[in-house]
């Protein structure tokens, strides 16, 4: 079985970070340092078709929850925090729910359990128009990608994902085919009957509306322990625009 890469930084209480749809462990790099002087072993994981780990045909949430167990098992981590944001927040849900004896405290940031309908397509089809093979600088990419999406934020965030795949030619380090085929499967909501008793934390960001006030029944129901935190006025991308509170807050809840 393939095995997921990772970025591991500190020493101490293991926590498991896992990026959203199209992002990677990169972008989890300085919260991932932080978290590793407060005394964490911080482990920031690739998901499968994502950022350097492998790809695969196969692609949905128990696999994904899968892979996690088999990563902790070759890494001799018994248990660990898990921290997810968005679709790596469905992953973070499923392993807590199925393997509930590896995971010591859930943290979720900015996704529900419930089902959401697929709503990236408009990115899926701006990256399938890039010219990667006429694309020679960055600032070429960049520019190509503007003629079909004009947020300068989304844009950033993708084109992380940018690399020289061989002397003067680009790559994208997702599995652009796999993905756009499985956006059902990223939507999917968590099984009516999963269930973690476990120490639970949803952040969400206040200018978001990926988790809603009426989400919250749903939310208490599969996660007893559930607490959730608003971060006003930060969006989907809470970590990234509000850095410093979502630190604060994630700590607060991960030490108590």
């Amino acid at each position: 079985m393939d095995l997921l890469h990772s970025n591991i930084l500190g020493r101490g209480t293991p926590l498991i970070v896992l990026h959203g749809f199209l992002g990677m462990s990169d972008n989890w790099k300085t919260l991932g340092k932080k978290y590793a002087t407060e005394g964490f072993e911080v482990h920031l994981i690739d998901q499968r078709n994502h950022g350097r780990s492998f790809w695969s045909e196969v692609f949905d949430y128990p696999t994904m929850a899968r892979d996690l167990v088999h990563y902790m098992d070759s890494k001799n981590l018994k248990e660990a925090v898990v921290l997810g944001h968005s679709m790596g927040g469905k992953t973070a849900m499923q392993l807590a729910c199925t393997r509930p004896e590896r995971v010591s405290k859930l943290l979720v940031a900015d996704i529900g359990p419930r089902h959401y309908p697929p709503h990236h397509d408009y990115i899926l089809e701006a990256l399938e128009a890039l010219p990667l093979a006429q694309l020679k600088t960055r600032t070429e990419a960049d520019e190509a990608l503007a003629l079909n999406l004009d947020n300068w934020g989304i844009r950033q965030f993708l084109l992380k994902n940018l690399y020289w795949k061989s002397p003067g030619e680009f790559g994208l380090r997702f599995n652009l085919d796999v993905l756009k085929t499985k956006m059902k499967e990223i939507g999917e909501p968590l099984p009516e009957d999963m269930v973690y008793e476990g120490p639970t934390c949803f952040l969400r960001g206040g200018a978001s509306d990926y988790i809603v006030d009426q989400d919250l029944s749903l939310i208490r129901h599969h996660f007893p322990q559930a607490k959730l935190i608003t971060l006003d006025g930060a969006g989907h991308w809470l970590h990234a625009e509000q850095p410093e509170a979502f630190l604060e807050s994630s700590l607060d809840f991960m030490k108590s």
